[in-house]
């Protein structure tokens, strides 16, 4: 009986997800025209059927019989749900949201559904978190200060987060049926049909006969491949199974080995063109196209992958690592290598060329699935069976993916419509600023430790989704433009996935490098270090977010990778020998002189580096630290 209800089980998960992954293909395409509300009622159900099949309950009871007949339960409980609110929700827009009990009753199953898929999907926190803030205006009307706020009825509340566009069918669960479905069945595609392997295969000859050429390969392969998944933990699953051995075998430390890759992984993040799932999501927020949310953040992604790159490049100096040696048939000419990837890299460029010149993302990435398939074809001249078979599992793996962010979406919807029913939204921006005094650095400051804070127990996404719309608001009403605030926000969600003592990424990286966990969180903090620093200096220095003149930026850009070199240096605590105890906080100075925006602070920075650079010599004997 076990068995037949596991086989029902995965085959069920697998035609879910191909039907939900085809539906909104063939909604981009303009075969099938739905409304707004439509769509997204129609994907929290299937991925609320799609959680409920693959999270139990309870870890220890994956196997129960009992177990598999609740999610049924909660499936068909799902489905009635979503099916009555698609049924209803024209007849309450045109009646100017006339409800009545049934849709109160209704709209309160659905958000208690999402509150225990949120729990089994995401997290505790998370669930935790939502369930505050949706029973907050049952008990408003009792607390003192600034959280008083008259009271509302459970159908009230309920008619609002499910019956409207302000609550669980929102912004956030709108990005995630359109963006972030289908850029994530895009990179399935390029997945399935073996980018992988061409990008690791472009970054393995690059870096051929460097020193630390496994770490760099590991910031190059993660670089390509971050930028066509966006996920930190799965960056380390998949590219840390590569790299992490390569960079042991080349004679890194298995706590070092992995916070690299964690490192890394977590950067691809915040590389465009396809940056986590929650920049999609503040474009829809601020109000600005995606192409816009690229622009301002590619300078300091680059600066934060250049960074990485000299911290692996200096550690391979302090650590004695000397360039490995190469077989014959690795020397393989790169243009042989470009022409063979050349059915990806096509598609890729036909991808930016599309959202820089003003299409949507997700019609951008549907253009670029039809442009990889034609590439193929071309590539192989051949159409075969196992073609369409990679298509499948690239629609059905894709889907997959993006279950826990709709879930975690549409919980935040439960958040953001709370706050702007009860107006706690506003009030908890003018905490944060008169906690601040005015002062836009601390109310930096705050966002920043609220944002790691949060980040710990919960996923990027679902991060940013809270701090935008509860402190994000407080920066700028303090000035902070309103994409430099959000850019701000989403940096510091992304690096809590490195920040310990709850570091997921790392945690990841840790078990592939079969390395101390405490050591590798504790490592990855330390050689991302610069990820901290870079959203105050965009912050302080708009020239990073390519706000000013062409003179501007460039010198902001080539300062700032002068400031990236000198934090590695400090870092890993060598430059051209073993750094002093005295000299590592000088340069890290330095550093952030430079990174910061301003003749001024560029020319110390350089006076500091220049400095240390005649200070610090290898010694005329004996050898470099190795620890």
């Amino acid at each position: 009986m076990n068995n037949f209800l596991d086989k029902l089980f995965q085959n069920s998960i697998n035609v879910i997800a191909f039907v939900i992954g085809s539906f909104h293909l063939l909604n981009v395409s303009g075969i099938l025209v739905l409304s707004t509300r439509d769509i997204r009622i129609f994907h929290l159900m299937m991925m609320l059927a799609l959680l409920f099949l693959t999270y139990t309950t309870f870890k220890r009871s994956k196997d129960s019989v009992i177990e598999k007949f609740v999610s049924l339960v909660l499936i068909v409980i799902s489905v009635g749900s979503c099916a009555f609110i698609m049924s209803r929700w024209k007849d309450i827009a045109m009646s100017g949201g006339d409800t009545d009990a049934m849709d109160a009753w209704v709209g309160l199953v659905l958000i208690l559904l999402v509150l225990e898929a949120a729990r089994r999907g995401v997290g505790l926190v998370l669930a935790l978190i939502c369930l505050v803030f949706f029973t907050y205006p049952f008990y408003s009307e009792y607390l003192p200060g600034v959280l008083y706020s008259r009271g509302y009825s459970f159908a009230r509340i309920s008619e609002l987060l499910t019956t409207t566009s302000q609550g669980v069918f929102g912004i956030p669960l709108g990005v995630s049926s359109t963006y972030i479905i289908l850029f994530s069945i895009y990179g399935a595609f390029l997945s399935q049909f073996g980018a992988g392997d061409f990008f690791f295969t472009l970054a393995s000859r690059v870096t051929r006969n460097m020193r630390a050429a496994g770490a760099k390969t590991a910031v190059i392969f993660s670089t390509l491949l971050g930028m066509i998944s966006g996920s930190a933990a799965g960056n380390v699953a998949v590219t840390g199974t590569l790299t992490i051995p390569m960079m042991k075998k080349e004679g890194y430390k298995p706590h070092q080995a992995g916070a690299i890759e964690a490192v890394v992984s977590t950067g691809g993040q915040l590389m465009p063109p396809v940056m986590g799932a929650a920049a999609f999501i503040m474009a829809e927020i601020v109000g600005v196209p995606y192409a816009n949310v690229m622009k301002v953040a590619l300078i300091p992604a680059i600066l934060f992958f250049t960074s990485l790159f000299f911290v692996v490049h200096l550690q391979a100096g302090r650590s004695n690592i000397k360039p490995l040696e190469r077989a014959d048939d690795d020397d393989e000419p790169i243009w042989v290598i470009l022409g063979r990837g050349g059915q990806f890299i096509i598609p890729f460029l036909t991808l930016i060329a599309m959202m820089l010149n003003g299409y949507s993302p997700f019609k951008a990435s549907f253009i670029s699935i039809i442009v990889l398939l034609v590439a193929h074809v071309i590539w192989t001249r051949s159409i075969t069976i196992e073609m369409f078979k990679k298509a499948v599992r690239a629609i059905t793996q894709g889907s997959k993916a993006v279950v826990p962010i709709a879930i975690a979406c549409a919980a935040a919807g439960i958040i953001a419509g709370t706050l702007g029913i009860t107006g706690l939204g506003s009030k908890i921006s003018g905490l944060i600023i008169a906690a601040s005094g005015g002062i836009t650095f601390f109310a930096l400051l705050f966002t920043m430790l609220t944002a790691i804070i949060l980040g710990m127990g919960l996923p990027t996404t679902a991060a940013y989704l809270i701090l935008a719309t509860v402190v994000a608001p407080a920066l700028s009403k303090m000035g902070v433009p309103l994409l430099t605030a959000h850019l701000f926000v989403f940096f510091y969600g992304c690096v809590s996935t490195i920040t310990p003592p709850v570091a997921l990424a790392s945690y990841v990286a840790a078990g592939i490098a079969k390395a101390d966990i405490n050591k590798v969180s504790w490592t990855a903090f330390a050689y991302g270090i610069t990820c901290y620093i870079l959203p105050f200096m965009f912050f302080f220095g708009p020239a990073l977010l390519m706000s000013g003149t062409a003179a501007e930026v460039i010198v902001a850009f080539l300062t700032g990778v002068l400031g990236a070199f000198c934090i590695a240096a400090a870092v890993t605590g060598y430059l051209r020998a073993d750094l002093a105890n005295w000299q590592r906080p000088v340069i890290a100075g330095a550093g952030i002189l430079l990174l910061h925006q301003g003749m001024t602070t560029d020319a110390a920075g350089l006076v500091l580096l220049a400095l240390i650079w005649m200070i610090n010599r290898a010694p005329e004997t004996g050898e470099p630290q190795t620890t």
